[in-house]
């Protein structure tokens, strides 16, 4: 009894033991009897005891490899070293497990020859600049011979170029020439964009001082006319009525029919009011010489005058 119990109980740990779970983004090789069975994918699997044994345990995700640098010749004999990085899948398990001892160290060789003979193509300039190139040469180049690896290349980049120290001093050196240049002609255009922005203003003010001037010239010349017309309306206004009053007094005058005394009297006022000026000379009337009475009184007023 003890027997039979004894065996179940191997029995069943062989049967539990034998329970494979194959986890997601994971693949297993499964051999038998020392050759290839299978490649099982994600879920449940059973082995056959002593018979079936899973060679390979391998993951399907993206992985990453970071290369050490390598030491590379551009065409213009210029040594220096590139360190790379190869993202990779494994696409196929079964030859991923029998297709190359350490597929790792085949792919950081295969890089190295590649990148010594893509390099050895350019110049310095060229290799500096061309990354995005040599990425691409090197990616269809290492997936097409990772292929028969079952591995799938899907990125490369080239993470430092490292030139010798000399080199990288004349760079340096170039580029803080070639800033200093940029920045004298930044300058220099800054100062010709000012300048011309002056010579436009001033010119712009000299326009609107002259425009204003002009304004102030016509509106200066408008307001004398306006001032002339109002004086000149205004004397022939106060003409007019000058006019207006003599006329209205000789109608009057003629009107009153005054006598030959009054007409005299009044010739006297008017001599009078003619003689009360600076004059030192009097003409009188030829019709008032016969008039003795009168012509003393004329003769007081011009003597009176004079002193």
């Amino acid at each position: 009894m003890e027997f039979i119990i004894i065996i179940a109980v191997i029995v069943l740990f062989l049967v539990l033991s034998n329970i494979k779970i194959i986890p997601q983004a994971k693949a297993a090789v499964v051999e038998r009897l020392g050759a290839y069975k299978a490649t099982w994918k994600t879920g449940i699997h059973f082995t056959i005891p002593f018979v079936d044994r899973i060679a390979k345990n391998i993951s399907l995700k993206e992985q990453v490899v970071d290369f050490p640098p390598q030491p590379v010749i551009t065409s213009d004999n210029v040594h220096m070293m590139i360190d790379t990085v190869i993202y990779f899948q494994i696409a196929d398990p079964k030859l991923y497990t029998y297709g190359v001892e350490n597929p790792m160290i085949a792919i950081e060789n295969l890089t190295a020859t590649t990148l010594r003979n893509i390099i050895g193509d350019l110049e310095l300039d060229g290799t500096l600049t061309s990354r995005d190139i040599i990425n691409t040469k090197m990616r269809a180049i290492l997936d097409e011979a990772t292929d028969p690896w079952g591995i799938k290349i899907n990125r490369v980049e080239l993470k430092n170029i490292m030139p010798p120290k000399d080199i990288q001093d004349a760079m340096e050196k170039q580029m803080r020439a070639e800033r200093e240049r940029r920045e004298k002609i930044l300058q220099a255009e800054g100062e010709k964009k000012s300048a011309i922005l002056i010579a436009e203003g001033n010119k712009e003010s000299k326009i609107l001082e002259a425009e204003a001037n002009k304004q102030a010239a016509i509106l200066n010349a408008e307001a004398i006319k306006e001032a002339k017309i109002r004086e000149a309306e205004g004397e022939a206004e106060a003409i007019l009525k000058v006019q207006t009053a003599i006329a209205e007094g000789l109608k009057l005058i003629n009107e009153a029919n005054p006598g030959e005394k009054a007409i005299a009297l009044k010739s006297l006022e008017a001599l009078q009011k003619v003689a009360d000026g600076k004059a030192t000379k009097l003409i009188i009337p030829t019709d008032l010489q016969g008039v003795t009475s009168l012509a003393a009184t004329i003769k007081e007023a011009v003597t009176d005058n004079k002193q």
